[in-house]
This record gives C-alpha cells, sequence and structure tokens, in this order.
C-alpha cells in the first residue's frame, strides 16, 4: 500500500493538515479496499493554528521517523519565517535522494526551499508569499499564477484550499480519473479547477456593470466540439470582445480561449481514460479538429502524448 506521511511541524495549519489526511484516506481501490495509508507524524504534540482561533495542542502515535518508509512526504503550511528542525530538513532531503515525492501545501514550499529541494526548480506557493519566496530563494522559479506546480518528485501547491486541487492530483496520477473522481465527489468538489490561482489575486470584485458569464461558460462547455472563436462567444454573452475579455478576466483570472482550451483538455483526458475512441475521434469531440492540432495542445499542457497518456492511465 502506498504511505503517505504528513509532517505535523509546530504552528501548522489545522486546514493544511487536514487535506492530504482526508483526499488520500477516501481513496479508495475498485474493490474498495484503501489505496493509501495515511500516517501524521509529529515527534511531540504539536500547536496548531486555525487562524484567528485559540491556537490547540494536537498528537500522533507516529514520529517523524515514520516518514522515512513513506512513498509520499507531505508538508502542510507553517509561518513563512519558521525555520524547520534540522532534522525535518535532514529526513525531507534523505528522502528526496531516495526517490520519495515530497510536496507542499500553502507555506509548507517554504520548509522545501529550506531543505534546498526547489533550488532550480519551477515551484508556487500562496500568492500573498509568493514574492518572499522569490527573494528569499532566487534559484527557484517561483509561479503565483497556478494552484499547484508538479516537478515529478516535488510538487508545490498554492494557498489552502489548492491543496486540495495537489492531493487530487495526486491521486489522478496514481490511480487514474475514476478514483479521482469518486474521491472528489466525497469532498462535495470539482474534480479539477481551471483558472489558476490568479483569479484571486487582487482582482477588483465584478460590480453591479459585470454581466454574470455562468450562462455562457455553461454554454461553451456544451459546445467543446465546436470551434468556437471570441465572436462567437462574444455574440453568446451580448457583449463586445473587449468587454467580453474584461469581465471573463474579472470571474475567473484568465481568458476566455485559454478557459476553453483547460476544459477541452480535460474532457480529453476523460475520454483517454475511459473509451476506446480513435485520437481522430477524440480530436473532433473536443473542438481541436485535427489530430495534429489536439496532439499539440495535449503534449504542451500535460507534459506527454495523448498516446502514452492513455497507456499510463487506462485502467
Amino acid at each position: 500500500m502506498h504511505v503517505v506521511a504528513v509532517l505535523a511541524l509546530d504552528t501548522v495549519s489545522a486546514f493544511d493538515l487536514a487535506i492530504p489526511c482526508q483526499v488520500f484516506s477516501f481513496a479508495l481501490h475498485p474493490d474498495g479496499t484503501p489505496a493509501y495509508e495515511v500516517r501524521v507524524c509529529a515527534d511531540r504534540a504539536v500547536t496548531a493554528s486555525a487562524g484567528p482561533a485559540q491556537p490547540f495542542r494536537l498528537s500522533s502515535p507516529y514520529r517523524w521517523d515514520d516518514a522515512r518508509d513513506a512513498d509520499t512526504i507531505v508538508v502542510p503550511g507553517v509561518p513563512a519565517e519558521q525555520i524547520p528542525h534540522p532534522r525535518v530538513v535532514r529526513l525531507l532531503r534523505e528522502a528526496v535522494g531516495e526517490g520519495t515525492r515530497v510536496a507542499s501545501i500553502c507555506t509548507g514550499a517554504f520548509v522545501l526551499a529550506r531543505a534546498g529541494l526547489l533550488e532550480g526548480r519551477r515551484a508556487t506557493t500562496h500568492w500573498r508569499f509568493a514574492e518572499a519566496l522569490a527573494g528569499e530563494f532566487p534559484g527557484t522559479r517561483v509561479d503565483p499564477s497556478v494552484l499547484f506546480v508538479d516537478e515529478g518528485q516535488v510538487l508545490t501547491s498554492a494557498g489552502i484550499a489548492a491543496g486540495l486541487d495537489l492531493c487530487l492530483h495526486m491521486v489522478r496520477r496514481d490511480h487514474g480519473a475514476a478514483v479521482a473522481t469518486e474521491v472528489a465527489r466525497m469532498m462535495v468538489m470539482a474534480p479539477q479547477r481551471t483558472g489558476g490561482q490568479a483569479q484571486f489575486i487582487d482582482h477588483r470584485v465584478p460590480g453591479s456593470d459585470s454581466a454574470d458569464l455562468g450562462d455562457t461558460m455553461r454554454w461553451m462547455r456544451d459546445k467543446l466540439d465546436e470551434p468556437l472563436t471570441i465572436a462567437d462567444i462574444a455574440a453568446h454573452a451580448m457583449m463586445s470582445k473587449r468587454s467580453l475579455a474584461r469581465h471573463f478576466h474579472a470571474q475567473t483570472g484568465t481568458t476566455p480561449l485559454r478557459w476553453l482550451l483547460a476544459h477541452r483538455l480535460h474532457r480529453a483526458r476523460e475520454l483517454l481514460e475511459s473509451t476506446d475512441l480513435s485520437m481522430r475521434r477524440i480530436a473532433e469531440a473536443t473542438g481541436f479538429g485535427s489530430v495534429e492540432t489536439f496532439r499539440h495542445h495535449f503534449t504542451r499542457h500535460v507534459g506527454t502524448t495523448p498516446s502514452a497518456y492513455r497507456a499510463a492511465f487506462r485502467r
């Protein structure tokens, strides 16, 4: 069984700590058996923070050393300025050296960075602390606009709830879309969010003059197999192309065509995992038109070819 060790460091964020425990515990094999064993590892009773609420103490039967044989180690958020214990730094460095997957939630990225694990890598953290992370660790390529970054063995997530997206992504990577979708259903959340962290960074809340694009977004999802243009989308929203771009970015943090592309790719992944449709049929069903265009976008954004993805994820 895949062992997930969640490090409970002192002053850990209670919400961050709970996220991997919930997500990985909900993941089940098709026969109903657990897909993961989850261990909360703390060397002693630690203080957990719940924002302005009164801090509380928690303890666990597992110690830091119990994370040494884990397949995945997750570091929840702690205060960005907190210096990790030397034993934690050593544990993380040795784990990566031995091939263990290591992930952080929110400001847990600072712990990974102080262990030297983000040097030369792309990473993210809560948008509020992204500038501080980039300033303190110039060798890390900090991207404040995304929900999470998957660098293979080392993964980082944006603020708080983005940890849900990251953990679901790891479940999807380990066991495919069906298992991850069931976990998302149990947690009453979407299996995958689009738009990135940018939608939360200093964007003005749309005022009364801003149109609600919900109907148009639903219409776009229903038309994934059609070659929609900005003009088509603007016409459905009954606004100019310039107004569409402004309102769409205010509500989603991205452009209409990038939003549409993300949904097309998500649908393509579902079809690759769950059907025997040919690449041509999938390209048509997701609005890419040709296999060449489909393969180009899929490889660029997913990081592998459609054929390789199907071979890896088709159960």
